[in-house]
């Protein structure tokens, strides 16, 4: 399912940068500028321009403990006689004197940095105008002592015109949400400039014509789905480079592992992108979008969801709904008949992450009460018992003809809470669990409700999905 309200509401509640800091950035800026601009330092100033992301619009919120970056290019004059290491050591030297700034500095190769106590982080570049030639831009590498040749307003320009080809900015609001993807992912490389560079390549002239991108998650499908064939088409890392700028090889940011990496990780996101799309139920398309961007995708929706569940079975039987106090009442009268449509894919059940082996294992789960986690078992329970809080179950996989799994196989488990007490005490779960012995997994009774625990059968040798079980309910009185 596309979901777009889903999307809409996403980018505006965890992707996109708050007002709140977007107006403290500006300020900042303001600031920064004034400060130089009344600063000794030598260079005549011409401009001021925002770069990088913040220019881009792709700027997004970091993650929690994490600052977020800005560029800031100071357009000069060259002067007489420096070398390129001048620009960026007389500018540190100018904040280095600052009671202000003095404590928030740092230098790296091509700007001086000031820093804002983790919240934001602003990077301020000298950019050389015509300094050999007209019309040419000249970063400074501090390090090599090189000016090295730069073409940021075409390259904003650029971007700016592949934007427009998608129409209602879906090339900008993709590449958030690519970014988001990987900082919370965290599994693979690739710096925002090279990335916004390959995604703004997937957008093709008449793609505006054509109305290929309508919304945010068809343009997501459609972008991913080129940049993954591109990249699946270049089993070697393939040279990138600047599409206004010749000379400047972006994709000298990986190296070959990096890049042998970074197309694994695509192609594995594309197909979890397009089965969430193509997901006719929504619970299910919830929760492969989850798979893909995480927990905060739909949480408003999946939360209440799963908080009222109770009210959502009364509603779905009209017999004598008001005889039952709520979902573990009516499971206790009525059975596995209780249960309200929707049940077993309620949308904060997290997605089997592995890929389905061709043939499936017979998979089955055994419960067993004990008093404590580590007592003598006091009997063995079935599927929607109900049982008091405070115990502990034993879970334990076992073959279709009760045998064990041999150490060849790990058996994950997926352990999802239902209902209000379970949402007030913020533990709905749905994530997947390790064994806590081969094949077994132990649970506390803990919260009024029904329950699910599943059992998931995957190889070692290829990390392939070979067999579930069915769904072991517990209710808890």
């Amino acid at each position: 399912m596309k979901l777009i309200s889903l999307f809409d509401e996403f980018l505006t509640d965890t992707v996109n940068l708050n007002k709140d800091r977007f107006d403290k950035l500006e300020n900042s800026i303001d600031s920064l500028k004034a400060f130089i601009q009344n600063s000794d330092w030598e260079p005549a100033i011409l401009d001021f321009s925002a770069q990088g992301s913040w220019a881009h619009k792709t700027i997004i919120k970091p993650l929690p403990d994490y600052p977020f970056d800005a560029d800031l290019l100071v357009y000069i004059d060259p002067v007489d006689g420096w070398e390129p290491k001048d620009y960026i050591n007389k500018l540190h030297n100018i904040f280095s004197a600052s009671g202000i700034y003095q404590e928030k500095l740092r230098r790296f190769s091509h700007c001086v940095t000031i820093e804002y106590a983790g919240e934001r982080k602003i990077d301020i570049a000298p950019c050389i105008k015509e300094r050999i030639y007209a019309e040419t831009y000249e970063v400074c590498n501090r390090i090599s002592n090189e000016f090295e040749e730069s073409n940021p307003i075409d390259y904003t320009t650029w971007l700016h015109e592949k934007n427009r080809e998608t129409t209602k900015n879906n090339l900008v609001k993709v590449t958030r949400l690519v970014k988001y993807m990987r900082d919370i992912k965290g599994n693979f490389t690739c710096p925002s400039f090279l990335l916004t560079t390959l995604l703004g390549m997937q957008v093709t002239d008449g793609d505006l014509l054509k109305e290929t991108f309508p919304d945010v998650p068809t343009a997501l499908k459609i972008l991913m789905g080129r940049l993954d064939d591109w990249l699946q088409a270049n089993l070697t890392k393939p040279m990138v480079r600047n599409p206004v700028l010749f000379t400047e090889v972006q994709s000298n940011a990986w190296d070959d592992v990096k890049y042998e990496n970074f197309r694994n990780k695509i192609n594995k996101y594309r197909n979890w992108i397009d089965e969430a799309y193509d997901e006719d139920d929504r619970g299910e398309s919830i929760s492969a979008w989850r798979l893909v961007f995480g927990n905060d995708f739909a949480r408003t929706e999946v939360v209440e969801k799963a908080s009222q569940i109770s009210r959502a079975a009364n509603e779905s039987f009209s017999l004598a709904s008001s005889m039952f106090v709520d979902l573990v009442e009516r499971v206790k009268a009525l059975g596995k008949s209780a249960l309200p449509s929707g049940f077993n894919s309620l949308p904060h059940m997290h997605k089997p992450r592995w890929r389905s082996a061709g043939s499936q294992l017979s998979v089955q789960v055994r419960a067993f009460l004990r008093t404590n986690r580590d007592s003598p078992r006091l009997r063995e329970v079935t599927s929607l018992d109900a049982l008091s809080p405070g115990r502990w179950l034993e879970f334990c996989a076992f073959s279709g003809n009760g045998l064990p799994f041999p150490r060849d196989y790990v058996v994950m488990w997926r352990v999802t809470n239902t209902d209000a007490v379970a949402t007030r005490n913020n533990a709905l779960r749905g994530e997947f669990y390790d064994s806590n012995t081969h094949a077994v997994r132990t649970e506390q009774l803990s919260y009024r409700g029904v329950h699910m625990v599943e059992a998931f059968l995957v190889r070692k040798l290829d990390d392939s999905l070979v067999g579930r079980s069915e769904i072991f309910y517990v209710t808890i009185e």
